[in-house]
């Protein structure tokens, strides 16, 4: 991807909300490092749950405060998939009657044993991912045995954390599959969301609690979504029409339920960083508002003088930004695979990553490739399964996918 200090042309294309930078001087700072990965005894509370299947076993138990879940089928070919679950509001829990999801079923259905952390953390969880997730590894190999290759593959924020692991943690490995993934800067996508709340708010004032805290208030734990929140999201954009299009247009959305969707999940996920970095990490002061009317640019004009500006927490913006920024060193194969149309994680998103693994020098390393499909992670089980016989092949005969539409 092209690199997040290119011009605001290029912004302007990889941004779904269409929001360009104005002289940010974040733009002038190298990627931040993150945090090194944690440490932590691999050691299980309890004693785990085994459940012996026609397909295999399943054991499920606590590890480092985190819920996990290990499959191994009984046609293992002694290879190891890692999976990374995406952002979830609400803690994980495994139940090992269940059947895996289409995003790592179709990895156990060709032979491959595939271990999964919960994370001991609800929300943007990348720290407790990461060292959790490497904890279960290290347990999976003792127990079973090591492995004679490993990949990283994750969905959504798991997408991300394929991510960080082949940065950071690439000695495991022979590869990873990004599926919807959340790549990129953080502080580009999350500041994003931000603005586009910021602009709700200029558009339905009073609707919805403040975007800010005031200090005195804290930074508490984000409240749930509620069907309340969002029913009165819905109602406004009814009663409101023009007001609606500019915000579906401004988000690139195709209907009004998106933004409700995205408006109600933006207010959590912006309130769920603030509680994590203890304060206000985002800054829209420096955002030029595009496309509320692709014919009136008058239209952008009122919303541009109208939006509330915010300045972000100093600290809290370090945070943001090292929770994470991409250094690009990708050294082993990674894959992406991403619907044309997805309301939470544009396909843009992709591009932008890959101008930064370019500039690395390791753009030999990531391929896009896409399902002609609307909606977030919604590529069925046999595209997931397509593209991971694709990685495989990357790896053990050096012979790239064709990237773009996968066949």
């Amino acid at each position: 991807m092209q690199s997040f200090f290119r011009s605001s042309s290029l912004l302007a294309a990889s941004a779904v909300v269409v929001l360009l930078h104005l002289t940010c001087p974040l733009h002038a700072q190298k990627p931040a490092k993150a945090p090194k990965i944690q440490k932590l005894e691999s050691n299980p509370t309890g004693t785990p749950d085994v459940l012996k299947t026609p397909a295999g076993a399943v054991e499920t138990g606590m590890l480092d405060n985190a819920a996990y879940r290990i499959d191994v089928p009984n046609n293992w070919n002694h290879n190891l998939v890692v999976f990374y679950h995406g952002y979830s509001e609400t803690p994980f829990t495994y139940h090992p009657s269940h059947s895996l999801t289409d995003q790592s079923r179709p990895m156990l259905e060709r032979g491959y044993a595939v271990i999964e952390s919960g994370y001991s953390t609800t929300g943007w969880a990348l720290d407790q991912g990461i060292a959790e997730t490497e904890a279960l590894r290290k347990y999976f190999v003792r127990k079973y045995g090591q492995p004679r290759e490993t990949f990283a593959v994750g969905g959504s924020m798991g997408g991300l954390l394929t991510d960080i692991t082949l940065e950071r943690n690439p000695k495991p490995y022979v590869g990873g599959l990004d599926l919807c993934g959340a790549v990129g800067p953080t502080y580009e996508s999350f500041t994003r969301r931000f603005a586009a709340r910021a602009a709700f708010d200029s558009y339905f004032p009073g609707l919805l609690p403040p975007l800010v805290p005031l200090q005195s208030a804290g930074y508490p734990a984000p409240a749930p979504e509620t069907d309340a929140t969002r029913h009165k999201i819905a109602a406004a954009l009814s009663d409101h029409p023009a007001s609606a299009l500019a915000m579906r247009n401004l988000m690139a959305l195709h209907t009004d339920a998106d933004v409700v969707h995205m408006i109600s999940y933006i207010s959590f996920v912006v309130a769920d960083m603030q509680h994590k970095a203890n304060g206000n990490p985002f800054d829209n002061r420096n955002y030029l508002y595009t496309g509320t009317n692709p014919n009136i640019s008058s239209e952008d004009n009122k919303l541009n003088d109208a939006v509330r500006r915010y300045a972000a927490d100093p600290a809290a913006r370090r945070y943001l930004i090292e929770h994470y920024t991409p250094s690009g060193k990708l050294t082993k194969p990674m894959l992406a695979l991403h619907t044309t149309y997805d309301p939470l994680i544009p396909g843009t998103t992709l591009a932008l990553y890959g101008h930064i693994v370019e500039q690395a020098g390791f753009g030999q390393n990531f391929i896009q490739q896409y399902v002609h499909r609307d909606g977030h992670c919604t590529m069925s089980a046999e595209e997931v399964g397509i593209a991971f016989d694709e990685l495989t092949a990357w790896v053990h005969a050096n012979k790239p996918p064709a990237p773009g539409l996968l066949r």
